[in-house]
């Protein structure tokens, strides 16, 4: 796509074709304001104010556009979208207020993914105009995030296996001044033996490895940001029919939002001491492969009975967790394309939120409002612990329950890794969006991240 950066600039008259916004409220208004030219290309082109319809109208020598908008007064990400998608290339401004949220929009409504089209289309950027200077790097700094979790998610298995997020994690180490530690080889040594179960079919070049990147004053409250680096699932011996396949590309999305927002903490300087954990595996199937009915061993200590090997994103995260627990952080997230059964609960839209602490779930709950990135929490019931019980092992990795409950038994799993008492937050995220949206392109997609990232700048810039 077009420089990120060049998409928003400051104000300082530059000549710019004129943006309107309009709801329905405001629509006769804006009418009276027209010359009878502009009225009649507004007539003819049926403008009635609906939110996402726009109109070009003439302008003296030029042209202008008016698009509608749920509401004027407060614009949401997605508002102005549509046009940063179908606008001719060039210079915008609105008139009549500033863009406010809808600069992000604006910004990730020019996305393309086209690594691997040999004649992509060339189009120039759709250039806004701001003079809300100051929000002009967070806007796009979230922007880029998201693009990042997009670009991750999108590009295929081949390209983007466990070596490939190690290679992100390092341009966050060059870039951030970050420390780093990548554990490979044989994990079974360096005691993450799930990690090893999960990943030890892979060809040599999709070897598993746990990425941990540690980043900021040790002073400050330590956090964890994990995320789930499955960059194929076959399902394994369990394997998922061809049909379940073929979006399994995008089980690796929980460690794009974490590296995502991982990107957003350092750059923003926030006062924290951030740990990020990524268990980067391939789930093969070979000669190898680890069986439905084994008893794997795991960081935790707890044994762990296979009812499902193509339930393997919540072994290699409960190494992930156990190993975060070590450090005594006083908050740990992660993020997940877990469960079939969040989808099912909450469609594509809707991350699943659970959480151990009430006030944090509500604040991700409220910061996901705020952002235009709506989260849902479920429950971690006690009841649902008996689905995961296990006759010759502490616990089973598929739920007993006959289907019930899946996301949350998946998150229950979770719960017996990560130390008591400290504050957790699970995010069971699709990562994925089968359809476009203004804004939103169809493939891989961040949900959750910006709804984490504003709670966190709430929590802890208000702290520091």
């Amino acid at each position: 796509m077009s420089d990120k950066n060049a998409l928003i600039q400051p104000d300082r008259g530059q000549n710019a074709v004129s943006l309107h916004l309009v709801d329905k409220n405001g629509l006769d208004a804006f009418r009276k304001g027209l010359n009878a030219a502009q009225r009649t290309a507004l007539e003819a082109q049926r403008f009635e104010g609906d939110a996402g319809s726009h109109a070009i109208l003439p302008d003296g020598e030029g042209w202008m556009a008016v698009a509608g908008v749920a509401d004027a007064g407060k614009l949401s990400s997605w508002c102005m979208a549509r046009l940063a998608e179908t606008l001719p290339a060039g210079t915008y401004r609105r008139i009549g207020g500033e863009p406010g949220a809808a600069m992000f929009g604006w910004v990730t409504g020019q996305y393309r993914f086209d690594r691997y089209v040999s004649e992509p289309k060339e189009e120039g950027p759709r250039v806004l105009l701001t003079s809300e200077v100051k929000a002009i790097e967070p806007i796009l700094a979230e922007a880029e995030a998201v693009m990042l979790v997009r670009d991750l998610v999108n590009t295929p298995a081949e390209d983007m296996g466990p070596a490939q997020l190690e290679a992100e994690a390092e341009n966050l180490h060059k870039a951030y001044r970050a420390e780093i530690r990548v554990t490979r080889g044989d994990m079974l040594e360096h005691d993450f033996p799930m990690v090893h179960a999960v990943g030890r079919a892979a060809a040599r070049s999709h070897a598993p490895r746990m990425i941990e990147l540690e980043w900021g004053n040790p002073r400050h409250p330590r956090i964890a940001i994990v995320g789930k680096g499955v960059c194929f699932d076959s399902g394994g011996l369990d394997v998922k029919p061809s049909a379940g396949m073929l979006l399994m590309k995008k089980d690796m999305g929980g460690a794009a939002h974490a590296l995502a927002l991982a990107r957003l903490i350092m750059q923003a300087q926030l006062p924290v001491r951030l740990h990020l954990l990524v268990p980067a595996v391939e789930n093969a199937i070979a000669g190898n492969s680890f069986r439905p009915g084994d008893i794997l061993k795991s960081r935790a200590g707890i044994s762990v009975e296979i009812g499902n090997t193509d339930a393997e994103g919540r072994l290699v995260l409960g190494d992930a967790l156990a190993r975060a627990g070590e450090n005594e952080p006083e908050l740990v997230i992660d993020f997940a394309t877990l469960t079939g059964a969040a989808r099912v609960a909450l469609g594509p839209d809707l991350p699943a939120l659970f959480a151990r602490e009430d006030a944090t779930a509500n604040a991700l709950l409220e910061a996901g409002i705020a952002t235009d990135d709506a989260c849902w929490r479920l429950p971690l019931h006690e009841g649902y612990r008996e689905y995961m019980k296990s006759d010759i092992a502490d616990i089973n990795n598929a739920g007993s329950g006959g289907g019930f409950a899946g996301s949350t038994t998946a998150a229950l799993f979770l719960d017996r890794f990560v130390p008591k008492g400290v504050d957790w937050v699970h995010f069971d995220t699709f990562a994925w969006r089968p359809s476009a949206k203004p804004g939103r392109s169809k493939g891989g997609a961040a949900l959750g991240l910006r709804a984490a990232w504003k709670m966190l700048r709430n929590r802890y810039e208000e702290a520091g």
